[in-house]
């Protein structure tokens, strides 16, 4: 008798299932030694066949900054220490481009494990993020020294990045979940993201500086973008050596957070059908 009311106490009972997104992150707090594997698996497999190897994580940017300021410095001739200006922005802007489009085909790769092994499905954007602040980390490396170059100063607000890469790990897994909830169901999203990923690129100043657009358009092209406000929490603090001003750590905050929360329930709740989608 005893037995026979273990076994049945086993059995799985979706009625009896709480709320879709409390669960889920029990569930990510259950298999944290999953995703740190999954995460590990990541960086292996990038650096292993990689001659570089780590350092191929630093001099990416390094080459990107050397076009962009050989290319741009004479345009925008007045930003002060321009290759650490452009240099910030795009390892802001990488990380984000790269972690929400690993989200995407992360999951969509390992939805066919849905079928035969229960884990959370989360587990495969976080993981993306996981890998992205890895490789976040490597690349600051060479903008703290380009900064000591030009001789910019480096203040003890350096000590306020850790916050702004939380921020931005942040946003960038509330939208890597919302892109990945559509891409089950429209595998297409990850191609049409890339152009989008694009224009957005260019709406935010990453390369140029925010002073060249005119004061009218400023405020659908920057208030109303998030990532200006990121580029701009992770720009201060390492280029200008200050703290973010309160209105930007404030929207930064907020952005993030609310994305981070939309993204989790809607994919939370979509989480169930995605099986059968694979």
């Amino acid at each position: 008798m005893t037995n026979s009311l273990a076994r049945s106490s086993e059995i799985y009972d979706s009625s009896r299932r709480g709320n879709s997104a409390l669960e889920e992150l029990r569930g990510v707090f259950q298999y944290r030694d999953l995703i740190f594997q999954l995460i590990r698996r990541d960086i292996v497999a990038r650096y292993k066949r990689s001659v570089l190897g780590v350092a191929w994580t630093m001099l990416q940017p390094l080459g990107m900054m050397v076009v962009m300021t050989l290319v741009f410095s004479r345009l925008f001739h007045q930003i002060q220490g321009y290759p650490a200006y452009v240099l910030s922005g795009l390892i802001t802007w990488t990380f984000f481009s790269q972690t929400t489009t690993a989200a995407i085909h992360q999951m969509v790769w390992g939805g066919a494990l849905l079928n035969r092994i229960y884990l959370p499905r989360t587990s495969f954007s976080i993981s993306a993020i996981g890998t992205g602040l890895v490789n976040l980390a490597i690349s600051i490396i060479p903008l703290v020294a380009i900064v000591l170059v030009l001789r910019l100063p480096l203040t003890v607000n350096i000590l306020f990045i850790p916050i702004a890469m939380l921020l931005l790990a942040s946003f960038a897994l509330g939208v890597g979940l919302l892109l990945s909830t559509l891409a089950v169901n429209f595998p297409d999203v990850s191609e049409m993201y890339q152009i989008i990923l694009m224009a957005w690129m260019y709406f935010t100043p990453v390369i140029y500086p925010e002073t060249m657009i005119p004061p009218e358009y400023q405020r659908w092209m920057f208030t109303l973008n998030p990532m200006y406000h990121l580029v701009k929490l992770f720009r201060a603090p390492i280029y200008e050596g200050r703290l973010p001003d309160p209105q930007s750590l404030l929207m930064g905050t907020v952005i993030s957070l609310v994305t981070l929360v939309a993204g989790w329930i809607v994919f939370s709740r979509a989480a169930d059908r995605f099986a059968y989608k694979a």
